[in-house]
């Protein structure tokens, strides 16, 4: 399986429901080598003509690009919000040793 590593930033608005989505996420299909969960994030942004001051706890995972739509299609699936956030981004550089980590979590789910 090829490896092209992915931060994917998630909001959740508990961090209930953001240990949740990572369990699901860390599960059988091994969707993530780790799940970071930041809490006391504060996001400001409009929703529906209206602006929105919202409490959230932030997930940082470690996915691939080749994971990617089945995490998004998993998240959608739990999530409690109309539109979550699923953003990508891909890591410019990443230590060696951290790299090899990551992609061997994915490979064997280890």
């Amino acid at each position: 399986m090829s490896f092209t590593p992915r931060i994917v930033f998630v909001t959740a608005p508990s961090l209930e429901q953001a240990q949740k989505l990572a369990q699901v996420i860390m599960g059988a299909e091994h969707l993530a080598a780790c799940v970071s969960l930041v809490p006391g994030v504060e996001s400001h942004y409009r929703w529906k003509g209206k602006l929105e001051v919202t409490a959230e706890v932030q997930l940082l995972i470690k996915s691939s690009a080749e994971q990617f739509e089945v995490l998004r299609e998993l998240i959608a699936l739990h999530h409690s919000y109309e539109c979550p956030e699923v953003v990508a981004i891909s890591p410019e550089e990443i230590a060696p040793a951290y790299r090899q980590w990551w992609e061997a979590s994915l490979d064997s789910g280890s």
